[in-house]
């Protein structure tokens, strides 16, 4: 899995249509006043395709020759518009027209890729909504349906075993298609959907390679995601004896329909909005996407415009906040109608140990689970530095960079980064290694993910790795030999914010702040498919039904499931509640009752890089107060972005809209959380509405934290709800001491006996990273 990541790291900049040279084409992805289409014409498809003929009549010709319909999709519910590959004449004569609202260049995104219901608390889902019996809670949740768009799905995993499911619900739309190696009866009461979308991909990169035309998954993250959002409770399941237990998604009573919009290559947007569109259509109730690309303008993200249209449905979206961090503003899919989710560690861990010549034992992780080494020591080698006869690479252990004269028979210290960590395992065995310490960098620093390695291999963090490369440099002839703990549990601290999870600001809107949430993302189980290995490697012919993976890809599913349990208990609440529900009610204390921490350099995080703070689904379920946000009230949030006025009309996916009602400052939307910018003014004030969904007659008193430098109050300070739903509004003022620079942070917190209702609060007096 960890190759494909970086193929496609690589191919988002190198992928190009074949005919690129000769012809010049490249998919584009056009969005249509559908309003303007004419009478004439029976569907918008018919209209679509008459536009691109206006445009190029040669079209005609080509359509006759090849039997092709030269549009790949038509988009009728996520988006307005087609996909179809052009030149540069078609492509400036389309903008040209009136009733084309933007045409996007077709982009590559990348995947951001047991023990989670025991620490998050919900090993009995049953017992999270109060007031209600456990059937209850059951049969609500066999009303809601997750949409994963993916890798697309392993069917014969026993997480989607549909034993105990009553009938699939009536409002379910989408089928289960046939493909190579995939039947109908693939799917069941439990797995109702699976579809493909490859068009896409299969115009700019030529093949499919060795991946079914199905939508099999034969890389494993698909059916790692969807498992994880909703899997079923399978007993004795592990990763070769690791993490055994009983293996469970968020929502096990929940339904799955799968989506494969990635291939081996790629996920192509044009592939992706197909998805979405169908998704929606399909009927879904929360769409789980834990892919992305950079982030940009709302108008020119494929993935937010989709998303309003979700939201606009009452379809909860939630997607991975991406794996760029620790490095700053390095946030995807950022669109505040989106939630946005970073990941955080477990509870529980994988210990291996790498014992030195000067006897010193030092701890790292590793999921190796063949022979070993054996306690004998052997050879210490690291090419790093100023190391002889070793390539530039070799100190990274890339591939081709070691030379088996200098290797066999040793250890081999390799710097992380750049290449996968299992290919770096790899390439030390190729050389005739028989084992691999993996240290950290600066980039990584103490975060520790663990691998199904190929050969004894131990990771560990930044200041180990660093001891370990000075006793090489000062050791005359290093020895070391590793040994395997496996699994551990109740470690602490826990949560720790993971060190690659995506940090803000939100440089799109920075007034919005970003991610929203952590969740688990460190070292996840969760169902794998048996068409590759646990490494994803070519030459790892394992096979398991269970693998262990960490990214925000990993966390981004928990938050559907949980989503998915909050939809079920409260149907009737809209997507932005459900956000609020999830936002207001997350921790930022650790299991050492201290505050959350960054594995990148072991500090105290902030919601830079946890937003909210870690999701605690018990006090989600009944929040108290919710922050409610219209369609309407996001329109006006995009209307005063600065956008003109066809760039708002393909944010939010509608013709005719005139803006006459906008925000003026973005930070103005009704949002569960702040981001205060000092500009000109030292005074910034904001008034946000929250909704009563607990009992009549509650009472709230707020508190302010505030950070140095910075002076918060809140009118009024007590807040009484007399009806369940009543709404009441309050106004924060914040203001500056003179002199303000960098970023501070605070909190705003509306309690009572039973509910406390918390929005984190970022400030910062530059717009600069």
């Amino acid at each position: 899995m960890a190759t494909f990541v970086w193929w496609l790291c690589l191919l988002a900049t190198t992928i190009f249509h074949p005919s690129f040279v000769l012809a010049t084409k490249k998919t584009y992805i056009v969005q249509m006043n559908h309003h303007a289409k004419p009478d004439s014409f029976l569907t918008h498809h018919d209209w679509y395709s008459n536009t691109l003929q206006s445009i190029s009549p040669s079209l005609n010709e080509q359509q006759d020759q090849e039997q092709e319909d030269p549009i790949l999709y038509s988009y009728t519910t996520a988006y307005n518009g087609f996909s179809a590959s052009l030149d540069a004449t078609q492509l400036e004569e389309l903008k040209k027209l009136d009733s084309v609202l933007g045409v996007y260049e077709d982009e590559v995104y990348q995947l951001h890729t047991t023990r989670t219901p025991e620490f998050l608390g919900i090993e009995n889902e049953l017992g999270l909504w109060s007031g209600h019996t456990p059937q209850e809670m059951n049969a609500a949740s066999h009303d809601v349906i997750i949409g994963v768009l993916d890798t697309g799905v392993w069917p014969e995993s026993r997480s989607f075993d549909d034993g105990d499911m009553p009938a699939v619900p009536a409002k379910w739309k989408g089928v289960c298609e046939e493909g190579e190696d995939f039947k109908v009866s693939a799917c069941n009461k439990k797995l109702i959907g699976a579809r493909k979308f490859s068009k896409g991909f299969r115009l700019a990169a030529g093949v499919i390679g060795k991946e079914k035309e199905s939508p099999r998954d034969q890389d494993g993250h698909g059916t790692h995601t969807s498992t994880t959002a909703a899997g079923g409770q399978v007993g004795n399941a592990s990763l070769f004896g690791f993490a055994s237990g009983t293996a469970r998604g968020m929502a096990v009573h929940a339904r799955v329909a799968t989506y494969k919009v990635c291939w081996k290559t790629g996920c192509f947007g044009s592939d992706i909005l197909a998805g979405m569109d169908r998704a929606i259509l399909d009927g879904v109730d929360v769409l789980s996407m834990s892919l992305g690309g950079g982030s940009g303008p709302y108008h020119r993200d494929t993935i937010a415009i989709g998303a309003f249209k979700a939201m606009e449905m009452g379809v909860f979206v939630s997607c991975s906040a991406g794996n760029s961090g620790p490095t700053k503003a390095s946030l995807a899919n950022v669109a505040p109608w989106i939630m946005t989710v970073g990941a955080g560690t477990l509870d529980r861990d994988f210990p291996a140990y790498a014992v030195l010549g000067n006897g010193k034992k030092v701890n790292g992780v590793s999921l190796y689970s063949g022979k070993g080494m054996g306690d004998k020591m052997v050879e210490l080698v690291y090419f790093g530095g100023k190391a002889s006869n070793s390539s530039s690479n070799s100190n990274l252990c890339m591939p081709g960079s070691l030379e088996p004269g200098l290797v066999k028979g040793k250890v081999v210290f390799c710097d992380r980064g750049v290449n996968p960590r299992v290919e770096k395992g790899q390439v030390v065995k190729e050389a005739g290694g028989v084992g691999m310490i993996l240290g950290n960098t600066a980039e990584s620093g103490e975060e520790l993910v663990a691998d199904s390695h190929l050969l004894p291999a131990v990771a560990v963090g930044m200041k180990i790795g660093n001891e370990i490369r000075e006793y090489l440099k000062t050791d005359r002839r290093p020895m070391a030999a590793l040994t395997f703990g496996g699994t551990v549990l109740n470690v602490k601290p826990s949560p720790v914010v993971a060190a690659f999870s995506s940090r803000g600001p939100n440089m799109v809107t920075p007034q919005i702040l970003k991610p929203d949430v952590i969740g688990p993302g460190v070292n996840i189980l969760a169902g794998w498919s048996e068409g590759v290995g646990p490494t994803g490697l070519e030459i790892d012919t394992r096979k398991t039904q269970f693998n262990i993976m960490s990214g925000t890809s990993m966390s981004c599913p928990h938050i559907s499931g949980l989503a998915a349990l909050i939809k079920a208990a409260h149907p009737t609440w809209s997507p932005s509640a459900i956000k609020s529900a999830l936002m207001t009610t997350a921790y930022t204390v650790d299991n050492t009752k201290s505050p959350l921490r960054d594995a990148a350099g072991g500090q105290l995080s902030t919601p830079w890089a946890h937003g909210a703070g870690h999701v605690d689904p018990h006090k989600a379920i009944s929040p108290g107060l919710v922050y409610d946000i219209t369609a309407e009230e996001y329109l006006a949030f995009v209307c005063s972005l600065g956008y003109d006025i066809k760039q708002v009309q393909a944010v939010v996916n509608r013709a005719n809209v005139t803006c006459s009602k906008r925000l003026g400052d973005p930070g103005r939307l009704n949002y569960p959380s702040f981001s205060v910018l000092f500009g000109k003014s030292r005074v910034v004030r904001y008034t946000r509405q929250l909704t009563n969904v607990g009992p009549a007659g509650s009472v709230y008193d707020v508190t302010a934290e505030a950070p140095k430098g910075v002076q918060i109050s809140v009118k009024p300070k007590q807040l009484v709800f007399k009806n369940v739903g009543d709404k009441m509004r309050y106004t924060v003022t914040f203001v500056s001491e003179k002199g303000g620079s960098g970023d501070a942070f605070g909190s705003i917190t509306w309690k009572n006996a039973v509910n406390q209702v918390r929005s984190p609060v970022a400030f910062g007096w530059s717009r600069l990273i």
